[in-house]
């Protein structure tokens, strides 16, 4: 019989120890360690079975199945995963709770069942009825779509190699439990031996997995840090709460783009596909113009969306002027009031200054720059940028426009929904001819905005 041994664990970062400690040299979390019970034992040699697999082959001799891909039907989602779910990948979502990946996944369900494919949904937080009452709200009706409530692992895996279905979604990996380890469900341990034994079940079978993942506080994936390394495509499910889009955006991906984002937006029926997601963000635009607003054409992986950046400047009372920005990284915003200080002689050491995205969304790319710099040149001087032109570039601590990716789709982008004019820097090289929309290149801010001026009207 094999000696039973207790181990700590930290529930963070899976760090192992002998002895209970405060704090984890791991990961540097604080009361993060759980006991658990340790009961394998190395076999003897006897006892270890071998299992007679294909032998090594050629790469030219692997033949590859016509249908590698499966398609889902919702176009955001196939754009995230690289064109559809690879058979036999093992694919991990995670996200805030209530930000809709039961609610997705379900949908695809639906979808993939259309096609005569098989689904088993194990539902391990919800009843069979409670799944089916989300399903009805869906619209999601079939005979192929498996809903099977169950949290332990050992009856979740053999019914999976009876009814050997197309897709196996997983709701969630941190309600499961295999009773080969002896800790509580959502454990590290636990958590690493079932997406492991998943994971073999996907190779061996053939089985495309989709598992669903918590979240810490922190937003961080709840688990092992193992646990994204063994699965094939890693997807995070974004939101803000109080608007209705979603964004999927794929952060790793063994079979496509990691650049890649889906975007939707969340009513009483499901997700809904935003085909054109510019117009999300610019639907409530104002059509009077107001200082301190422009639009920027930022990009989503190589998406371009183009959202409207508000700034805000007023003379403060408190000897500390506020700095506040929403949507934007905070210590861009002051490095930008540190070049405009310096380079154009813009006084706001004693002005508070605001910063806000319009719509929710998070600009993380310094191609936004420009943009939030003319927003607030605008607000400090009181007047207004013009409707009809978008703002790209970044700026440097010399007071240089330098260039950015993707600047042609950018372009595009603007013409499209109806742009006259985009701004953009004079280091980018533009290949095509764009009619409709006047191209105007810039070398150093001063110049965008003396070039800005034929925009800016009192």
């Amino acid at each position: 019989m094999a000696k039973i041994k207790s181990k700590y664990v930290c529930q963070n970062c899976g760090y192992e120890t002998a002895g209970y400690l405060g704090k984890c040299p791991e990961c540097a979390s604080w009361g993060s360690f759980i006991e658990e019970t340790d009961s394998s034992s190395l076999k003897k040699e006897s006892e270890i079975s071998i299992i007679d697999t294909t032998p090594p082959m050629k790469l030219s001799e692997i033949e590859m199945n016509k249908e590698i891909r499966i398609s889902t039907n919702i176009s955001e989602f196939d754009r995230v995963l690289g064109g559809g779910i690879v058979q036999g990948s093992l694919i991990l979502i995670a996200g805030d709770p209530g930000i809709g990946k039961s609610t997705i996944l379900l949908q695809t369900s639906g979808e993939l069942c259309k096609e005569s494919k098989t689904v088993l949904y194990i539902s391990a937080e919800e009843s069979a009825s409670q799944v089916k009452l989300r399903a009805e709200r869906l619209g999601v009706k079939s005979d192929n779509l498996y809903i099977y409530p169950q949290t332990n692992f050992e009856l979740i895996k053999k019914h999976i190699e009876d009814l050997k279905p197309n897709l196996v979604i997983v709701d969630s990996i941190q309600a499961i439990y295999t009773t080969t380890i002896q800790s509580s469900a959502g454990s590290v341990s636990q958590i690493r031996e079932c997406c492991n034994s998943l994971m073999q079940i996907a190779k061996s079978q053939n089985i495309s997995i989709i598992v669903i993942g918590h979240v810490t506080k922190e937003g961080n994936i709840a688990g092992p840090k193992v646990l994204e390394h063994m699965v094939d495509t890693v997807i995070q499910f974004e939101g803000d709460k109080s608007k209705t889009y979603r964004i999927l955006r794929s952060i790793k991906n063994r079979f496509g783009n990691t650049s890649e984002v889906g975007i939707f937006e969340m009513g009483g029926n499901g997700l809904t596909e935003i085909i054109n997601p510019s117009d999300l963000f610019l639907k409530e635009y104002s059509q009077t113009q107001t200082p301190g607003s422009t639009i920027i054409v930022t990009s989503e992986g190589t998406r371009p969306l183009l959202v409207e950046i508000q700034a805000l400047v007023g003379t403060t009372p408190y000897p500390a002027p506020r700095r506040v920005a929403n949507g934007v990284d905070t210590s861009r915003v002051l490095q930008i009031l540190a070049v405009l200080e310096k380079r154009i002689g813009l006084n706001l050491s004693k002005q508070d200054v605001y910063v806000n995205v319009i719509g929710g969304i998070d600009v993380n790319e310094p191609a936004a720059d420009l943009g939030i710099a003319l927003a607030i040149v605008t607000c400090v001087r009181d007047v207004v940028f013009d409707l009809q032109t978008a703002i790209v570039g970044e700026i440097g601590l010399s007071g240089e426009i330098r260039a950015v990716n993707h600047i042609e789709k950018r372009i595009n982008e603007a013409k499209k929904l109806g742009f006259k004019r985009i701004i953009i820097p004079e280091s980018n090289e533009v290949q095509e001819n764009f009619e409709g929309i006047e191209v105007v290149k810039v070398r150093k801010i001063l110049e965008a905005i003396t070039r800005g001026v034929r925009s800016i009207k009192n």
